[in-house]
């Protein structure tokens, strides 16, 4: 397809300044950080044509309300990010329910689904994740849920309503907030965990046991060291050690797989997703990516980090790169996760270094820092300790180091500890 006259594509360039030739610029995936570019890019005087492509028809959200307000007892409406007014007084265009099977970056345009081509000077890949899916041994349209959509939740939700019993293959993250809204509304629940513990790869094993404790208290029944081998008629589960639980409906939450269809053959892919350097750059110097697709530094290697403020700050810092204003984007991870009665914070490497434990993990609040061979501040790990997180997020930015002895001791105020 012919381009449109004074665009042009500019492939070769590694840092390039804003000019009048770069008029057009798609973003592929409506989610928080595809949202997060459009309206970056006009806050930061971009008057170029913007294009939005979604495979969802919604306007672009944010997804942590799928599993904490859209599954309560009283859920709200879903919460976009903008309202379509504000799209329109911004001049964004919004594509969705469309799907690119297609890029070229030589060609400077992406193909639709529906056989239209969009031409581009600059193309943002924020095509996001999707659920990893169950040996189709075990599927079951009636039984089996994901939960990655605003449908998703809201087909969840109808399960939870019937209070009948829920079994949830996964304990990280969403399977635990799951959980926990699970049990709130009546459903018998049992949680199936291949690894020895919960959350293994975010947090360590006393804050694993924490929340093993509180959920058990709460009626979750855990199973850990097993997994699900086939359905069974009238609502039944097998496991992997022979044992048959109960599971009307079978949430899966093991993981997620890079949306990197239409993209794979233009060489800038890994096994994590698409691959950028710092600055949120591919290989390819006129294609950038953001969010939970991209495959960022991170930690001497690359990978994902599928996070709502790594979503949000990444895309962020890639406006500054597609205005060429390039900053290299190093945010430590934090997440949160909201349990029930619990507010779980990570910030950093959370696993590895020194561990510092203050406060009793035996009560219902206590935070876990990890230090480097120098006592810098590496990682926290926060249970409903939220004062704990705001001064860790900075420790850990900011490298600071501490004393240990005086930081394991809450009498002494966190701002003391620094050294």
């Amino acid at each position: 397809m012919p381009r449109q006259q004074g665009a042009q594509c500019n492939s070769k360039s590694v840092v390039f300044p804003m000019s009048e030739d770069i008029r057009e610029i798609v973003i592929v995936g409506a989610g928080q950080a595809g949202a997060t570019v459009a309206f970056g890019l006009r806050r930061g005087g971009f008057d170029g044509k913007i294009t939005v492509v979604s495979e969802e028809n919604h306007l672009p959200y944010e997804r942590p309300q799928l599993s904490k307000e859209m599954l309560r007892s009283n859920p709200g409406e879903l919460q976009t990010i903008k309202t379509r007014a504000d799209y329109e007084s911004q001049r964004i265009d919004l594509d969705l329910g469309r799907k690119v099977v297609r890029a070229d970056g030589e060609a400077c345009s992406v193909v639709l689904n529906d056989g239209r081509h969009i031409t581009f000077d600059r193309l943002v890949i924020a095509a996001g994740v999707q659920p990893r899916r169950l040996n189709p041994v075990l599927e079951d349209a009636l039984r089996v849920r994901y939960l990655r959509t605003a449908e998703d939740a809201v087909q969840l939700r109808a399960d939870l309503e019937t209070g009948k019993p829920l079994a949830i293959i996964g304990g990280g993250v969403i399977g635990l907030e799951v959980a926990a809204a699970a049990r709130a509304l009546g459903c018998p629940v049992t949680l199936i965990e291949a690894a020895p513990r919960l959350m293994s790869r975010s947090v360590d094993e006393i804050v694993s046991a924490y929340l093993d404790r509180i959920h058990r208290s709460n009626g979750v029944d855990i199973r850990y060291g097993v997994s699900a081998t086939g359905p069974l008629p009238e609502g039944r589960l097998q496991l992997s050690d022979g044992t048959v639980v109960q599971a009307q409906t079978l949430l899966v939450g093991i993981g997620v797989t890079p949306n990197i269809q239409g993209f794979e053959h233009l060489g800038i892919t890994d096994d994590a997703g698409v691959r950028v350097d710092s600055y949120g750059r591919t290989a390819i110097a006129n294609i950038f990516a953001t969010g939970d697709i991209a495959s960022q530094p991170n930690v001497g290697g690359f990978g994902r980090i599928e996070t709502w403020a790594n979503a949000q700050d990444h895309a962020l810092n890639l406006v500054k790169s597609l205005l060429g204003e390039a900053v290299p984007y190093e945010a430590p991870v934090w997440f949160w996760s909201d349990q029930g009665p619990v507010n779980l914070q990570v910030v950093g490497d959370a696993v590895n270094g020194e561990r510092i434990v203050r406060g009793a993990p035996q009560g219902e609040a206590f935070s876990i820092f990890r230090l480097d061979a120098r006592q810098q501040v590496t990682g926290c790990a926060t249970v409903n300790s939220p004062k704990d997180m705001a001064l860790a997020r900075r420790w850990v930015r900011q490298r600071c180091a501490v004393d240990p002895q005086r930081l394991a001791d809450p009498a002494i105020p966190l701002r003391d500890c620094v050294v």
